[in-house]
């Protein structure tokens, strides 16, 4: 019989030692060093938490205000929540976990939400898409692709912004403006 206490089961460098795990500064380190190599950035400006999103790619070069960028943060918890209050998958699951889940294969059973809680949601999803349809009829000289389509491909598809058009920025810049009003954020018109 071996003498001493039971070893420890996992991977073991070829000294015997286990290996040790990477700690949250390793971590975040290896992702502001990407940010920085991706888009071009010095490490402070890696640390902005707006890089992560094409949304917020927009408004950290400058492309959309403030104001506009909260709406467009908002119109995202908004139609989130409304997909998951109604019970359908998300729009881009970040995991396989989730995945898995949005097929119905394990997990997700969730008792059903409160009857008035699903009526709340639904109505404020209906008023920013209907938001969102009245700037595509009222743009000025629409160029390009609606309001619409381009504010819900940024915000819940997260579809990188970096090329389109100018027209196309034109009518997203419009779309949100148009939430700004919604939402009542800032100014009566954002900038």
């Amino acid at each position: 019989m071996a003498r001493g206490r039971k070893r420890k089961a996992g991977r073991r460098l070829p000294c015997g030692k286990r290996p040790r795990e990477e700690t949250q500064r390793e971590a975040m380190s290896t992702v502001l060093e990407a940010r920085r190599r991706h888009f071009g950035v010095t490490v402070s400006q890696a640390k902005d938490e707006r890089l992560g999103t094409a949304l917020g790619r927009l408004s950290f070069t400058g492309r959309i205000g403030a104001d506009q960028f909260a709406a467009g943060q908002l119109y995202g918890e908004i139609m989130a929540r409304n997909r998951a209050v109604m019970g359908l998958p998300m729009d881009q699951p970040r995991s396989v976990t989730a995945l898995l889940i949005n097929e119905g294969i394990f997990g997700g059973s969730t008792p059903d939400p409160d009857p008035a809680l699903v009526e709340k949601v639904r109505k404020q999803a209906a008023s920013a898409i209907l938001m969102l349809r009245t700037a595509d009829s009222d743009a000025p000289g629409l160029v390009g692709r609606k309001p619409s389509k381009l504010v819900h491909a940024l915000v819940c598809h997260d579809v990188d912004a970096a090329f389109w058009s100018p027209a196309d920025l034109r009518n997203l810049a419009h779309g949100l403006d148009a939430l700004c009003r919604l939402f009542r954020i800032g100014s009566p018109i954002c900038t």
